[in-house]
């Protein structure tokens, strides 16, 4: 079984050295927890250190935001847009209404065919193997129809697999008890992995758990993680093994 690697300090060896190469998961979290950054690692490291070219989708941020927020870990995102190793596809700027100088982007009216478009135009075009879609809660599905979240995102599910695209779908948990913003995603997607911020004492700590990972063995315990300068990293207290399902 192909493995794709993050690249993320201490977080591939919790998954038996990767993701399955050609899955979905979904990156959940509240916010300040760290799913953008996780997000552009995941494909910087695969430009940088795997020569894997790979697509960020933003619903939210714009372009230059992103490529800023990439700049302060030392990532030079621009070198490897320049080398058609990553690309950008600006979604934000339609929603808001704005115009954008993006090669990829929405241009017209905004909805999941058009991104899934989008997407594939992309894809054949740099051989992508990597994407990150941030974030799904900015789809416009109506979250308050779980049949419509499960419908569209098995849409593009779908899309991804046939790309044969390995994939991090970023959503909001606005709950604590809610692994996703619907509470549906987790089941479409083949792995879920859930970032939080938790209080302890007077200080905040970052915590990653992983709830399931499809076809592969996976750690089943919480795991402190920082951001430094150089991104996420685990904080290894001892020797991490995969356990069982």
């Amino acid at each position: 079984m192909n493995r794709i690697r993050t690249g993320i300090s201490g977080f591939d060896e919790l998954i038996e050295g990767g993701l399955v190469e050609g899955s979905t998961v979904l990156v959940s979290g509240g916010t300040g927890t760290g799913k953008t950054i996780f997000g552009l690692q995941f494909l910087y490291n695969g430009a940088s250190k795997f020569n894997e070219s790979g697509i960020y989708v933003t619903l939210e941020t714009r372009p230059r935001d992103l490529r800023l927020e990439a700049r302060q870990f030392g990532w030079n995102w621009e070198e490897f847009e320049e080398k058609k190793a990553l690309v950008i596809i600006d979604a934000a700027s339609n929603k808001a209404g704005l115009p954008t100088s993006e090669r990829y982007a929405l241009r017209r009216g905004f909805d999941v065919s058009t991104l899934a478009e989008e997407i594939n135009k992309a894809a054949e075009e740099i051989n992508a193997k990597r994407l990150v879609i941030d974030c799904i809660s900015s789809l416009g599905i109506r979250f308050t129809d779980s049949l419509e979240v499960r419908n569209e995102l098995f849409r593009i599910s779908s899309l991804l697999n046939e790309l044969k695209i390995t994939s991090l779908l970023i959503s909001e948990a606005i709950t604590p008890k809610l692994q996703s913003r619907a509470g549906v995603e987790e089941f479409i997607t083949q792995g879920l992995i859930s970032l939080a911020l938790v209080q302890e004492k007077d200080s905040l700590i970052r915590e990653l758990l992983i709830w399931k990972m499809r076809q592969t063995p996976h750690s089943m315990n919480k795991h402190q993680f920082i951001i430094c300068k150089t991104g996420i990293e685990l904080v290894q207290k001892k020797k991490v093994t995969a356990k069982t399902r």
